[in-house]
């Protein structure tokens, strides 16, 4: 089969290539180009029903909302209606990842639920009947069950080997792993005294992801879970690993993500992005946060919409929303509604610096500030990125003309008379 990739090589303007321009605003040869190169990626497999969406150069900020069971929560409905949430609240895509109850089904429903790319990371699913139990053929087979039923993208941490992991035990870290799938890994690696199937049998992986139009995201299980913890050397030895990996895998017409951390201060962002940009020749670039401080529980929304926002001002391609919940529990709908308006809010909030969309983002705002300038609030509501809350707070003013903050001291309203304007 010629893979998407491969068709982008050729000159092709697919129907996908196609589709993503016309939402981007992008011209379609342009977008042809970076796929070819690897620098954009159109996670769709060959089973899929999901609508076509670019992540990568030129295109719009993307953002993945995370939902699924736990060992100790399982209510399928629940996750599908998390999965609705979060498309109708904005989110681009949606990862599966689902560790209890009928993972087939919970995966099935969810995809048949919504119409974005869904992800997932298939050894949760090969190891849940231990790791002392899973085989090297149980975490291929999971990947290929996958995709047979039309998952897009999958997590995969073939960066976590005996090289990266030799450099970690080299670490001063506090919190040694914080990738479950790259501490399922590792545990299976030491059990079995092998190395991790998904690096040493990497080209039977890119056949199967060949073989469905597979986009694999290449998860960095050594991602520091801590401040003290950020850039360090095990870090970035997995990135290099991972940028031969993408190498591999362009080279067999296989689409490349690479994710990214984790928890990273402000000041270290963008030499952590940039870093990885280069690394892993520019590949699109995944971000689960970065989370600022580790100080927030409850707040970690917010504590990665700022690091996501200047993550995607360097360069970051694609953030993955972060809840209220995050390393408190399972998140509710409420949860996944506030995480994935927050982290869109930090994706618009990169736009507005980064080329190739920087001029479609201003306008939008330019837009509201026309809007506020008229005091047009129909307007503002419908350009607001969370447009049920502002009219739920505006509607607490007494004068709906303006705001009950400044009523006839509104200086939008003032100045009109001062400068003559109706």
């Amino acid at each position: 089969m010629t893979t998407l990739m491969e068709k982008a090589h050729a000159g092709l303007l697919t129907d996908e290539i196609k589709h993503v321009a016309a939402k981007e605003g992008a011209s379609a040869d342009e977008i042809r180009k970076c796929l070819a190169l690897g620098h954009i990626v159109i996670p769709k497999s060959v089973n899929s029903r999901s609508t076509p969406v670019g992540i990568g150069k030129l295109m719009r900020t993307k953002i993945n909302a995370n939902i699924g069971t736990s060992r100790d929560y399982v209510d399928i409905d629940a996750e599908v209606k998390k999965a609705i949430i979060a498309e109708k609240y904005g989110a681009d895509t949606i990862m599966d990842l689902s560790t209890g109850g009928d993972l087939d089904l919970v995966r099935r429903k969810i995809i048949e639920a919504v119409n974005i790319p869904v992800g997932s990371v298939p050894i949760y699913q090969a190891a849940g009947k231990g790791i002392e139990a899973m085989t090297s053929d149980d975490m291929f087979n999971a990947v290929r069950k996958h995709a047979v039923d039309g998952i897009d993208f999958v997590t995969i941490h073939a960066g976590v080997n005996h090289d990266s992991f030799k450099r970690l035990k080299n670490s001063d870290r506090i919190l040694d792993v914080v990738s479950r799938g790259g501490a399922l890994t590792l545990s299976w690696m030491k059990h079995n005294y092998e190395e991790n199937p998904y690096f040493g049998d990497y080209d039977y992986l890119l056949e199967i992801a060949r073989e469905f139009e597979l986009t694999i995201s290449l998860g960095d299980g050594m991602r520091p879970g801590c401040i003290n913890d950020a850039s360090d050397r095990a870090k970035f030895e997995e990135f290099i690993q991972l940028g031969e990996l993408v190498k591999r895998a362009r080279a067999a017409g296989v689409q490349t993500l690479v994710e990214g951390p984790g928890h990273v201060p402000i000041d270290e962002i963008g030499l952590s992005v940039t870093a990885m940009k280069h690394l892993t020749g520019n590949a699109p670039l995944y971000l689960l946060g970065p989370l600022v401080t580790d100080i927030a529980p409850g707040y970690d929304h917010i504590t990665a919409a700022m690091g996501g926002a200047v993550a995607g001002m360097h360069g970051a391609d694609f953030l993955c929303m972060t809840t209220p919940a995050e390393h408190l529990a399972l998140p509710d709908e409420d949860d996944i509604r506030e995480g994935t308006i927050v982290t869109r809010i930090a994706a618009h909030a990169a736009d507005l610096t980064k080329g190739g969309v920087k001029e479609k983002a201003r306008a939008v705002d330019r837009e509201m500030a026309l809007a506020r300038s008229e005091l047009d609030w129909n307007k503002q509501f419908r350009l607001a990125i969370d447009s049920e809350k502002a009219k739920k707070i505006h509607a607490r003013s007494k004068n709906i003309e303006t705001c009950s903050m400044c009523g006839e001291l509104c200086s939008i309203k003032m100045m009109k008379d001062v400068m003559g304007k109706k």
